[in-house]
């Protein structure tokens, strides 16, 4: 068996045993059946509107992904972007390996529409980064509202004002195709991040909670970093873990903090599920039948290798 092969092997069991790891360390710390008790007993009516909150989250993600597709030359109408979308989401949370929902994409683009992988690696690449850039720029307003840090207001705005000069100023020396539409993905995904914050809002509210809201908002929007790590099964158990560590740092209630996160995952898994019709239905993406992982990660390797 080649190196790479058993190098998988053992990444993918790394991230199953880490995974299972923090799920455990969790259980441990929390008690299961009051967070059981809580979800049985929440709003059903304000959880209906974290799924729609979750869902325009999603549609504004895709569509900002679609425009960075377009400075790249990769034009593709947002109905058909957006199945690509779902079906990205779908092997985010299930597909084995390294892959992920991100690498399928850009092989299935690169092999349908004959543009480089480079091209739309760059384009994913700052798709990821505007969303890392919109959570910094929520998290800094989170903590101005926050005097329990003692942080200067100026000092926050200092840090994410300089951190935006320094992401346009690489922008406009390596990669000015993106920077014609900044203002529209970037607007985009401040829409994702504030959508996805309404979603948390929702939940907090479907939990009948009455206390300050900031601080849950903070540390759930801080445990969304650990997405961008890969992991198996959509960072189920790491972000918990995150969730838990930051609640107790801040003297918070740790079963709600959780139980914001376990909500909103099941949201979005719902949600992803959606993409299970196009492997069934795949010529919806003009498609005979969809490459599978194996397939995926045999031309990742040979492009590797090359």
């Amino acid at each position: 068996m080649e190196k790479s092969k058993i190098w998988d092997i053992l990444k993918n069991i790394l991230k199953v045993l880490i995974t299972l790891a923090a799920l455990y360390w969790v259980s441990t710390k929390i008690s299961l059946r009051e967070l059981t008790e809580a979800l049985k007993n929440s709003n059903f009516l304000y959880l209906f509107f974290a799924l729609l909150a979750y869902i325009c989250s999603i549609l504004v993600a895709s569509s900002r992904l679609n425009s960075f597709f377009a400075a790249i030359g990769l034009k593709l109408t947002e109905r058909y972007n957006f199945r690509l979308y779902q079906l990205g989401l779908l092997y985010n949370f299930f597909l084995p390996g390294g892959i992920g929902g991100d690498g399928y994409k850009i092989f299935f683009l690169k092999k349908n529409f004959q543009i480089s992988r480079r091209k739309v690696l760059g384009a994913v690449f700052f798709d990821r980064l505007s969303g890392l850039w919109a959570l910094a720029i929520i998290i800094g307003a989170l903590v101005i509202f926050m005097p329990r840090f003692a942080i200067p207001n100026s000092v926050t705005i200092a840090i994410l004002a300089v951190g935006t000069i320094s992401y346009l100023y690489v922008l406009r020396l390596f990669f000015k195709q993106f920077l014609k539409n900044f203002i529209t993905t970037h607007f985009k995904a401040l829409c994702v991040q504030g959508f996805q914050t309404l979603a948390a809002i929702f939940i907090l509210y479907s939990m009948n909670f009455d206390g300050k809201f900031s601080p849950y908002l903070l540390i759930f929007m801080v445990s969304s970093l650990v997405a961008i790590v890969p992991s198996i099964g959509g960072a189920i158990g790491l972000r918990e873990t995150v969730i838990f560590t930051l609640a107790t740092y801040l003297k918070l209630d740790q079963h709600i903090a959780v139980t914001i996160s376990l909500i909103f995952y099941i949201i979005s898994l719902l949600v992803a599920s959606s993409g299970v019709y196009y492997i069934f239905r795949p010529q919806r993406l003009g498609a005979d039948k969809l490459p599978s992982a194996k397939e995926v990660e045999e031309e990742i390797d040979k492009e590797e290798e090359e």
